[in-house]
């Protein structure tokens, strides 16, 4: 019975050493298989394989495409209740009246917002030349409405040529000297959408992350593996730089997009 009993016991050994060692074996074929996917999908440029490049954009275009067509489909109400007000305001833009007055104001208010809007998306995204927005346009526009403000002793500038150029009201202005608050007043406008196109120009990179993660690529990045051990330890981690981080990556996953973009506007407002 005692010897019955060491050779099950052996067996059991045996099997749980075969076992691991086929979990063992498992993992490293299965990397091995992540890393020649990785050298493959690396290797699917336009200047390597044109062909094979051009195949798969048309088929994710053709994918994107369906997917698109069904979610108009499924929501079929909202888009038309979309084309119905987009009818309107085109009816309401080309057709002549008192309105039309109305109409320009808000034409020009929008492009002026359009136009601050794309140069703080300028700013953040860069399109690969640093290019800073703020010391370009905002700063020398803030700085001429400031210096105006002060030397016509007033911020009711005539509209027009105000924004396109500044000139002192007619009307004498008495009292005391220009606040500031009644300069920020006069450029908030043009601060906050400028703002608001820096922080809409971080959201490229999270778009980009959300289509890797539903992909199912692991990134291969030194700093995100950092990242993923530091979360592990985060929460037994005692320093304020670990419990920010573990913080903002809560919010983010709880918030979504709307966590990303107030993340954003915190870096747009430095």
């Amino acid at each position: 019975m005692a010897e019955n009993g060491t050779d099950c016991d052996q067996r059991r050994i045996g099997m749980s050493k075969e076992q691991h060692n086929g979990n063992f074996t498992d993992s490293s074929l299965l990397s091995e298989r992540k890393r020649r996917d990785r050298e493959e999908r690396l290797n699917i440029v336009l200047w390597r394989q044109p062909l094979v490049t051009l195949q798969y954009f048309f088929l994710e275009t053709l994918i994107n495409l369906k997917e698109w067509t069904i979610k108009l489909w499924h929501r079929r109400s909202i888009l038309v209740s979309f084309l119905l007000m987009l009818a309107v305001l085109t009816a309401t833009y080309y057709v002549e009246g008192r309105h039309q007055q109305y109409v320009r104001y808000v034409e020009k208010k929008f492009f002026w917002c359009a136009y601050w809007v794309g140069l703080g998306i300028l700013s953040s995204v860069g399109l690969g030349t640093g290019l800073h927005t703020f010391l370009l346009y905002l700063g020398p526009h803030i700085a001429s409405v400031t210096l105006a403000a002060y030397e016509c002793n007033s911020v009711n500038f005539p509209e027009p040529p105000y924004p396109d150029q500044i000139i002192c009201p007619d009307e004498e202005v008495s009292g005391g000297s220009i606040s500031l608050w009644a300069i920020i007043s006069k450029v908030r406008l043009e601060a906050c959408m400028w703002g608001a196109g820096t922080a809409i120009g971080e959201l490229p990179p999270y778009f980009m992350a959300r289509a890797a993660r539903l992909s199912g690529a692991e990134p291969d990045d030194e700093e995100y593996q950092e990242f993923e051990e530091m979360l592990e330890h985060a929460e037994t981690a005692q320093d304020f730089a670990s419990r920010a981080k573990l913080a903002v990556q809560n919010l983010v996953q709880k918030v979504g997009f709307f966590g990303i973009l107030a993340c954003a506007s915190v870096s747009a407002l430095q």
